[in-house]
């Protein structure tokens, strides 16, 4: 039997399951799950470790192919459709040998249609682009300058330039925030939010701090693990712009509370001691 994706949806998990290895030593990573996300959506997902967030991402990229059910994104199975996907993680990971622009340029080098005029356009029109998505996340006179200049709060600025750069209908965003300093975190999470109104990619983010799910997400997706799978899919109504004065509002706080509740109460038990 064939599912048919429902109207109205941009990414969509049909009873989708992940599952290592076979016999007895399968291992259920993430239990049949449905998910819907419309276009333009910023969709967070939480949960304790190995509750199968990164599984979902990875199945939505296309990095990792359902055991069963349908994984659909723009309308097709996943792969099917070409759409233009942009990611960034926890490690910047630039390249060392290049300049910072150069690495932010590297998806109009790869992605069709960019790639056919990368040539001619890479020290004009994308040139520009890239400088331009430079100065809007603070980078203003770097671009020229290597990684091992920058430090870790602007690298990670750079990636999500690099994740942005050739327009993407889809972000996929893995702990981007979750190795830099909380000062840092939280004027990267402004700027983000400032990249995703002006944009409007549809975002899934996996992070690990219900403060920045709160923050940044439209809607937060709670997974509880042993087998993954949603437990909750909590609304954030809050207006927009978020400001982080509004993170200590008791409507803020009481969001994050119970989201963190709600972790704890499915989170696994620890082993007794043998």
């Amino acid at each position: 039997m064939t599912a048919i994706p429902r109207a109205n949806t941009f990414v969509e998990l049909q009873g989708a399951s992940v599952t290592y290895g076979r016999g007895e030593r399968a291992v259920t990573a993430l239990a049949p799950t449905d998910l819907r996300m419309e276009k333009g959506d910023f969709v967070a997902l939480v949960g304790p470790s190995g509750c199968g967030k990164s599984t979902i991402l990875k199945m939505v990229s296309g990095l990792l192919k359902a055991s069963s059910g349908w994984v659909f994104v723009a309308g097709r199975e996943v792969g099917a459709e070409p759409v233009r996907v942009g990611m960034a993680f926890q490690n910047p990971t630039m390249l060392p040998w290049m300049r910072v622009r150069d690495n932010v340029l590297l998806p109009l080098k790869i992605v069709p249609p960019f790639r056919g005029e990368f040539r001619a356009k890479r020290n004009t029109e994308f040139r520009d682009r890239a400088d331009d998505l430079l100065n809007q996340v603070g980078l203003k006179g770097f671009a020229d300058k290597y990684p091992w200049e920058l430090s870790g709060g602007m690298l990670q600025r750079a990636s999500l330039c690099r994740a942005l750069i050739h327009d993407p209908e889809l972000l996929m965003l893995d702990e981007p925030f979750g190795a830099l300093d909380q000062f840092t975190r939280e004027e990267l999470w402004a700027i983000m939010q400032d990249l995703w109104i002006a944009r409007r990619p549809t975002v899934l983010l996996v992070t690990h701090d219900l403060k920045e799910a709160s923050y940044l997400a439209n809607r937060i997706l709670v997974m509880k693990a042993r087998p993954g799978h949603v437990v909750e899919d909590c609304a954030v109504d809050f207006p927009r712009p978020r400001t982080i004065d509004m993170t200590y509002s008791p409507d803020f706080v009481a969001l994050t509370q119970r989201l963190r509740e709600l972790i704890v109460s499915v989170r696994p038990k620890a082993e007794p001691a043998a």
